[in-house]
């Protein structure tokens, strides 16, 4: 008799009513998200098909020209100022991630720890992160956009000369890496303070029981329990930095002789200024695949070591 009912039951649940029903219920959370993920598709595959069509025409921002297909991007290869650009995307963003991520870490181990203001330094360290661009920018040009700004005010206080930190090109690279940092690292801070306070205190107890120093700790229980937020910072930081137009362009526009020009507003100023959309929407796909390789690599890299 049990037999039976466990046959019907399965009959019901496979091919009856009650499967029509289950297999409705399983169904439902598709038709609610269903609306807003073609939405989403829409927003985002418009932009790139149109990028992408762009990309292998000859045309301008009022007629979209002839198609050439990959003879923009040959041409790429053939611009120094493409490779210049390129050259200074990877450096602002190699030490755009490292430096604002040493810093949010450091910082990170410090509001885990018991002071006094713990609260009051989580919200104020924030500040570089929430204020608008613009707003920042002016205020870092006020500090350093002239000779008689005021970090050359000060600097002429302990008898250095004036230092043009946004008029030669080392000082222009170095001034803008520097306020990308600034930037930066509260979203690594508050990323791996959330991270840092998921770990499970037993483990650091075990190993001061076996005799581990606290550098012994941070580097084989804090690091690897932070290592699956950290990728996913990098990634995005990455991302954000070589897509970083408003830093670089408030401050120098790219100056000064091409010193602190990304791909970004290299794709800028080929589509808006020079009225060359073909050779300004290559530039920006180039950016994009060189993206996704990377965060592809980075992922897999984290899978192999897991």
């Amino acid at each position: 008799m049990r037999d039976e009912r466990a046959s019907a039951i399965g009959r019901n649940g496979a091919g009856g009513p009650g499967g029509g029903l289950l297999r409705k219920g399983a169904l439902l959370p598709i038709y609610f998200i269903l609306p807003s993920v073609i939405l989403i598709a829409f927003v985002n595959a418009y932009p790139f098909l149109s990028g992408l069509l762009y990309s292998i025409r000859d045309g301008t921002l009022l007629k979209p020209g002839s198609f050439v297909w990959f003879e923009n991007y040959g041409r790429l290869l053939q611009m120094p100022e493409f490779w210049n650009a390129l050259q200074f995307s990877v450096i602002f963003a190699f030490f755009g991630v490292v430096g604002s991520y040493l810093v949010g870490l450091g910082l990170a181990l410090l509001l885990n720890k018991d002071m006094p203001g713990r609260g009051f330094f989580r919200v104020a360290l924030l500040v570089p992160w929430v204020l608008p661009s613009v707003v920042s920018i002016v205020g870092w040009r006020w500090m350093i956009g002239s000779q008689d700004s005021f970090a050359n005010t000060v600097l002429g206080w302990f008898g250095i000369e004036p230092i043009l930190f946004l008029g030669t090109p080392n000082w222009a690279v170095f001034s803008v890496t520097l306020i990308k940092i600034w930037r930066s690292f509260p979203f690594m801070m508050i990323s791996l303070l959330a991270a840092i306070q998921t770990i499970n205190q037993e483990l650091y107890e075990s190993a001061h029981i076996d005799g581990a120093n606290r550098w012994q700790s941070f580097r084989y229980i804090t690091m690897p329990q932070l290592k699956t937020i950290s990728v996913v910072c990098w990634i995005l930081m990455t991302i954000w930095c070589f897509n970083d137009f408003d830093t670089i362009w408030l401050l120098t526009q790219g100056g000064p002789a091409n010193a602190t020009e990304n791909l970004i507003v290299l794709a800028y100023k080929y589509t808006f200024t020079k009225n060359a959309l073909g050779i300004g929407s290559a530039i920006a796909i180039v950016s994009l695949v060189l993206l996704m390789v990377l965060a592809v690599l980075l992922l897999r890299l984290q899978r192999e070591d897991d």
